[in-house]
């Protein structure tokens, strides 16, 4: 059945001296280079919503690393404590050890993730794994996870940024909706410190290092996403972006000194994409479910700067006790992100059947995923 391509309806904007009518409000101007992508305002963008549902989330486990590292932490290396909390809302990151790799917190999650299952590792049938960075370029980080599991699964990579996971959670739920499998792993697992400059004040602070996984099965024709929107803009492909040590520019003692092996982000530019993406995608996929904004139970968004989420949030008109927050305490996890909050979310017993979940990635690529979830 073909997608159907809906446009995100015109939003009731809050008042002018809001800060999500000014984010909302300070889109591109005409004339600006082509490739740079448009900042999306109200009703703008159009997205190709389906839904895919007769799956259901088993289980969920998360790890962190346990290094705590506060913004006090930060403060000898001439970082504002103050103004980390005022502009991210973080008030402290996990930081993993030198010899921890992305597949080493994966690991941790998953045997959670399969404990509170009650499922062994050797009923996997496949492992679908979102990372940023990877332990290697090959293999897979999901074969490394799938040698420790010691299971036979098949075994794949995603990399979609902060929105892998839910790129991620689509792939897998797709094999399961097709009956090619029955038990389908699915992690969000970033080593984020080992890609950030420590001289780079305004991205630094931000990131923290974090796993999580769900173990996904079939379910009833009334669970999974009745709507859901994957989608990329590589306009904006330099917007954020590591630029050295792939194909296109493999690193030399030059380009390591010049910091090419770190994040680079046009702050303001995301900012703005990312307030504007989430309310149009969101709109979207709760118009495609036939459902309002008092129909969600809560509202899990990538964690990636607390201004986000609370512009976004206000814009939508969702009610902030829906609003799941945790990067106060991990920063943004990448990939880790949507699957760390789940899991305290499902321990805190907020989630019962036939609630409706908003989940959203975003971010480089640019790229994005969102969808309701009826759990």
């Amino acid at each position: 059945m073909d997608s159907p391509v809906i446009s995100a309806p015109e939003l009731n904007v809050p008042a002018a001296d809001s800060a999500a009518s000014r984010h909302l409000n300070d889109v591109a101007k005409p004339g600006q280079p082509t490739a740079a992508p448009v900042a999306r305002g109200s009703g703008s963008v159009e997205h190709r919503v389906a839904r895919l549902t007769g799956v259901q989330v088993l289980a969920c486990g998360a790890y962190a690393p346990p290094q705590i590292v506060t913004n006090e932490d930060l403060a000898p290396h001439g970082y504002d404590a103050n103004w980390i909390v005022q502009r991210t809302g973080i008030l402290e990151r996990r930081r993993a050890g030198d010899e921890v790799a992305a597949s080493d917190l994966a690991y941790e999650a998953t045997v959670r993730c399969l404990a509170k299952a009650a499922v062994p590792s050797s009923e996997i049938d496949l492992i679908v794994l979102a990372t940023m960075t990877p332990d290697s370029p090959i293999p897979s980080t999901a074969c490394q996870l799938q040698r420790r599991l010691g299971c036979r699964a098949a075994a794949m990579d995603v990399g979609s940024a902060c929105a892998g996971f839910i790129y991620a959670l689509v792939t897998g739920m797709q094999f399961i909706k097709t009956g090619t499998a029955r038990r389908v792993l699915v992690v969000g697992t970033d080593v984020m410190t080992r890609t950030i400059n420590p001289a780079d004040k305004k991205t630094f602070p931000l990131f923290g290092d974090g796993a999580g996984a769900v173990l996904l099965g079939p379910g009833s024709d009334e669970q999974g996403f009745v709507a859901y929107s994957l989608g990329a803009d590589g306009r904006g492909t330099e917007l954020l972006s590591i630029p050295g040590g792939g194909s296109r520019e493999p690193l030399t003692p030059v380009s390591l000194a010049a910091g090419r092996q770190f994040i680079q982000m046009d702050g303001r530019a995301v900012f703005k994409w990312a307030v504007n993406l989430l309310v149009d995608s969101i709109r979207a996929v709760i118009q495609a479910g036939s459902l309002t904004t008092s129909d969600l139970s809560l509202v899990i968004l990538h964690q990636a700067n607390r201004r986000i989420l609370d512009a976004a949030a206000d814009a939508l008109g969702i009610a902030r006790e829906k609003l799941v927050i945790n990067l106060d305490r991990y920063g943004n996890t990448s990939a880790g992100s949507i699957p760390l909050a789940l899991d305290e979310v499902l321990a805190a017993g907020r989630l019962k059947r036939g609630d409706h979940v908003i989940l959203s990635g975003f971010g480089a690529g640019l790229s994005w995923g969102t969808g309701v979830f009826r759990w």
